[in-house]
């Protein structure tokens, strides 16, 4: 299966800002280009139709969009008019999404079903032989006629999660799984032995299903600064994955504390509760020498994908340059 290096973005910005990024990313060779999907910030498809007459190669797509979010009809109307666009190809990440609740947001139920069930009618819907749907979630008439141009190319599908029951649904029906949140070699072995029960179930070639890492990353000349301001970032997430990962053993008492301090906006101090056999756990961070060392690690445990995620760099432009201009250069000769 081919490795693939990708670079992903908070959809936080001005237009002029995503056209900016996907005029700086395109100069560089990456495979794919990625945009979250969280609120309260913008909902992926814009961001995506800014950026996509600007990236000439990569493959675009949203990792992940959440059925309680969004209908499947839905996904389907809008990955079809981004593949209209996308010179290089598109995916539509799936996954269940988090603090749902806090943004009055209520979980379609129950969710792996809807992930599962979601995955189905877009596929059956862009096929353009689509016959009606009846689920346990989601009833759809046969009437149903898709009225725009489909895509051309296949849309890949990729599910996000930790889990074990999402991890078999993907290993089942999805190209692709993200673990969001991780840069833990440990956890892929763990991961695959998740992907084939689905891949086994639905009499797929066992590994089949690619198995994609993304992280906070942020790279510098300035090997501690990197590593101290990824440090602060992913203490804003840790209290949520670090309990999902099986292989890594959290100090007792650290998510709740790390917890009270995010909310009283100290950061500087969570980020010091964190050590650095963990950070390298949970995020890409230092200079260049380190993203490589660390991206390579995760190709040598079955990795698939690895995706670059935000900040990227202090600022986010010279972290952009050093993966595009150093990083992939060296990995990509590597996996020659």
């Amino acid at each position: 299966m081919q490795r693939e290096l990708s670079i992903a973005f908070q959809t936080d910005k001005t237009p002029a800002q995503y056209i900016w990024l996907a005029q700086l990313v395109d100069q560089y060779d990456f495979d794919v280009v990625s945009v979250y999907s969280d609120a309260p910030y913008h909902p992926s498809f814009g961001p995506l139709m800014l950026m996509a007459p600007h990236i000439k190669r990569a493959r675009l797509g949203v990792a992940a969009v959440s059925p309680s979010r969004m209908t499947p009809v839905d996904m389907a109307g809008n990955i079809a008019l981004l593949a209209q666009i996308a010179k290089g190809g598109v995916y539509l990440g799936i996954a269940r999404g988090a603090w749902l609740a806090e943004y009055g947001i209520q979980e379609i139920q129950p969710p792996i079903q809807a992930i599962r069930e979601s995955i189905t009618i877009v596929k059956q819907l862009l096929s353009g032989e689509f016959d009606g749907f009846a689920g346990t979630v989601y009833t759809i008439g046969s009437h149903l006629k898709i009225p725009y141009e489909l895509p051309e190319k296949p849309v890949r599908f990729l599910v996000g999660t930790w889990g074990p029951k999402l991890c078999r649904v993907a290993g089942e029906i999805a190209d692709e799984v993200k673990i969001g949140g991780s840069a833990n070699p440990n956890l892929i072995p763990v991961i695959r032995r998740y992907l084939a029960q689905g891949e086994q179930l639905a009499q797929r070639q066992s590994g089949s299903t690619g198995i994609v890492l993304g992280a906070v990353t942020v790279v510098d000349e300035d090997r501690e600064l990197a590593r101290r301001i990824a440090k602060e970032s992913v203490a804003l997430y840790l209290p949520v994955v670090a309990q999902l990962d099986p292989t890594v053993e959290i100090e007792p008492n650290l998510t709740s504390r790390l917890q009270e301090l995010v909310r009283s906006q100290n950061a500087k101090l969570a980020a010091s509760l964190i050590s650095d056999s963990l950070l390298d756990r949970f995020a890409f961070s230092g200079n260049v020498k380190d993203i490589i060392q660390q991206t390579m690690l995760l190709f040598e445990a079955g990795a698939t994908r690895v995706e670059y995620g935000t900040p990227h760099g202090y600022p986010s432009e010279t972290g952009i340059r050093l993966l595009g201009k150093q990083v992939l250069p060296v990995v990509k000769k590597a996996l020659v």
